[in-house]
């Protein structure tokens, strides 16, 4: 099969076409041709060699591996990525096939953080994380969704345990963002919180991050605790979600959450320093969210699946909308184009990558 692969470790020109063998299908494993994917913040870093958020401690001493995810994920020059998928089944393992599993299902999913990615032809993919597609989406809408939705969903509801329709506001930082812009859909029309405050400093961030579903938005190129305390809301801010440069908002989170109030983040940080602001004073609770821990560690690994079996039934229903905002092939040229616009910071929401009619891959 064809594929765009890492040839080495760098910057977004290292993508290039390689031919791999066809993945075959067995025990929970399903085998999707690929009709579409998109690219994450986390493409990036793997793709560069920096990505570190599976830091490991070996014992005893206090020796790091910032390297643990390298030492289990596919290695360049065969590294194929792409974290989200979508496609028609095409092969099925037998326990797939005892869970209902069968060819020509077209599903969506976000793939194990340490096995090949969507950047292909063919991928083989754990059914317990896949869920059938939105029927009212293209492709490229659908692959855009489940990395950034899970993501998102997580911090939300099982993190930080924010009720439905629950009396209190949310602050999330980049609302604009792809997680960013999905985690207001989920506190606005999912868990229905009056109040859903998000960060934007452009017009067109701006309008994107109200049309998702936001309240109010502030400038997170000012300082924040005065531009919410001059909102004036009716019901405080008992949550903060932090999506970008976490040690940037340490301060402010706690200034603006109130007491007793949950900080929940997914930007790795080197500094996490929680002294001298309202922390302990406000007896805070501060928790990650990272999507690949449970398939990392192999627990609750049928959750995903159902939190995208959940989405799906909300965007037919019409409650939620695809956050695609830009649809490139999914050649070399068209992952080199896509990993520049997200590392400049260019995209709004979140960019597809969609099989071309010529196709995958060239």
């Amino acid at each position: 099969m064809r594929a765009v692969a890492l040839s080495r470790h760098g910057d977004a020109t290292v993508f290039h076409s390689v031919s791999l063998p066809k993945p075959v299908a067995s025990g929970h494993d399903v085998l999707v041709r690929i009709h579409a994917t998109s690219v994450n913040p986390v493409d990036t870093k793997v793709r560069a060699g920096t990505y570190d958020d599976y830091q490991t401690t070996t014992y005893p001493g206090p020796s790091k591996n910032p390297r643990a995810y390298f030492d289990r994920a596919p290695s360049p020059p065969t590294h194929v990525l792409g974290f989200d998928g979508a496609g028609v089944v095409e092969g099925v393992g037998d326990e797939a096939a005892a869970a209902g599993w069968k060819v020509g299902d077209e599903v969506f999913y976000s793939s194990s953080p340490v096995r090949q990615g969507a950047n292909a032809q063919w991928q083989v993919v754990d059914a317990r994380s896949v869920a059938r597609k939105p029927k009212g989406l293209s492709w490229a809408q659908a692959a855009a969704l489940p990395l950034t939705w899970i993501t998102a969903y997580e911090a939300l509801v099982e993190r930080m345990e924010i009720r439905d329709g629950e009396q209190a506001g949310v602050l999330i930082v980049n609302g604009a963002g792809g997680v960013g812009s999905v985690a207001t859909q989920i506190a606005r029309r999912i868990l229905r919180l009056p109040v859903v405050v998000t960060t934007a400093s452009r017009p067109e961030t701006t309008e994107f991050s109200r049309s998702m579903g936001a309240t109010h938005v502030v400038n997170h190129r000012e300082p924040l605790p005065p531009q919410v305390e001059a909102l004036q809301l009716g019901v405080p801010i008992k949550y903060v979600f932090i999506t970008y440069r976490t040690e940037q908002y340490m301060d402010a989170a706690a200034a603006i959450c109130a007491p007793f109030g949950k900080v929940c983040s997914i930007v790795q940080t080197e500094t996490l320093n929680m002294y001298g602001a309202e922390w302990m004073a406000k007896c805070l609770t501060f928790v990650w969210e990272l999507l690949g821990t449970k398939p990392w560690y192999g627990v609750d690994v049928e959750s995903h699946g159902e939190i995208l079996r959940r989405l799906a039934d909300w965007v037919d229903e019409g409650r939620i909308v695809s956050h695609l905002r830009e649809t490139l092939p999914l050649t070399v040229e068209g992952v080199v184009k896509a990993h520049q616009a997200v590392e400049a910071s260019r995209v709004i929401g979140k960019v597809g990558l969609e099989v071309p009619d010529e196709g995958c891959c060239t």
